[in-house]
């Protein structure tokens, strides 16, 4: 019999997470590496695995994401996005609990296009008078 996978999509910035959840021990992969391999920085490893702490679920399900896009703390927020919404599908009970959290917003921020005549976003060549 197959086992059931939950299947989430997480975005932040630039970063897009594809997340499948699998009933286990609590291993996450990313990119076919741990999560320790993965990020460096410990405040990113808490950032991802901070879902499970809140629906109280951890060490319940295996984590295997597929991250592109953006920097590692783009990353970091997108994989915690589709963690959450992954859970969604696993438990909708745990609705209330994600959202308080805030987990299930999509961080929308994105940087600013360039516009023409300056030399950035917002950012233009000095002025003088004369």
């Amino acid at each position: 019999m197959a086992k059931m996978q939950y299947y989430g999509t997480g975005r932040r910035k630039s970063s897009v997470a594809r997340v499948r959840l699998i009933p286990g021990k609590g291993t996450v992969t990313i990119n076919k590496k741990t999560l320790d391999e993965y990020f460096g920085m410990e405040i990113l490893k808490k950032e991802v695995v901070r879902p499970f702490d809140v629906a109280g679920v951890v060490g319940k399900f295996d984590v295997i994401a597929t991250v592109t896009g953006g920097g590692f703390t783009g990353q970091a927020g997108a994989l915690r996005h589709g963690i959450s919404r992954a859970l969604l599908k696993a438990d909708p009970e745990l609705r209330a609990v994600i959202k308080k959290a805030g987990f299930l917003t999509r961080d929308s921020r994105m940087k600013e296009r360039k516009k023409y005549g300056l030399k950035k976003a917002r950012k233009a060549s000095q002025f003088s008078k004369r």
